[in-house]
């Protein structure tokens, strides 16, 4: 999603990313890591116009409202996603409004997620309320025009490695899909009409020209 805003780096982009610009609140900018799990689940209530997420080592990251052509390609992914995962049963999909709890500590929310039933139905109410102690099988990251291509890369690995089996970064300028899966290297599609998340998700195919930016 849009100007992802590491608090790390808040003095450097203090000057290009304004709260007046943005709307986000001078507690949040200032913020010190490490912010703790409570506290974080404060600021989700606090200023829930904003999406956040939590690395694993406490810094905060957050999301202002994506542009509007970002926005209308994310509703196109969940839509594909959710028409499929309606037909087929297997498993529950969410989009970039939930959060997870990785088994590192992080709290990530990917553009599109999706969960085995299996797995979702062994939470509690109470998990499956918040920011469930899960990582999803399946999830997808759509760069937006400020986002770090190495840093996405970087993402989608640490999904990897709390329990991921299949991550798409999609990268909607250079019409690339980057297709990550345990104990193998990167596919790099270039330009792909669609993709395939078999055997993960059999019977699913993302067509992807409505995820492209226009030229």
């Amino acid at each position: 999603m849009d100007a992802r805003i590491l608090a790390t780096r808040r003095n450097r982009m203090a000057n290009s990313l304004t709260q007046a610009e943005y709307d986000i609140p001078v507690e949040l900018i200032s913020l010190r890591p490490p912010v703790t799990p409570e506290k974080f689940e404060e600021f989700c209530r606090k200023y829930d116009e904003l999406r956040l997420e939590l690395t694993s080592t406490g810094e905060l990251i957050i999301m202002p409202p994506a542009g509007a052509q970002t926005s209308s390609i994310n509703s196109n992914l969940n839509y594909q996603l959710e028409a499929w995962s309606i037909q087929d049963g297997s498993g529950v999909c969410f989009d970039s409004s939930a959060g997870f709890t990785l088994p590192n500590g992080a709290v990530r929310s990917p553009d599109a997620a999706w969960i085995h039933l299996q797995q979702w139905d062994s939470l509690t109410k109470q998990q499956k309320s918040s920011f469930p102690p899960i990582c999803p099988d399946f999830v997808v990251e759509l760069r937006s025009p400020s986002d770090n291509l190495t840093q996405l890369n970087l993402k989608m690995i640490e999904y990897l490695e709390n329990g991921t089996d299949l991550g798409w970064l999609i990268d909607p300028f250079r019409r690339k899909v980057y297709v990550h899966m345990p104990g193998q290297e990167t596919l790099v599609l270039d330009n792909p009409v669609s993709v395939s998340g078999h055997p993960l998700l059999p019977g699913f195919r993302l067509h992807l020209a409505r995820l492209w930016y226009d030229e």
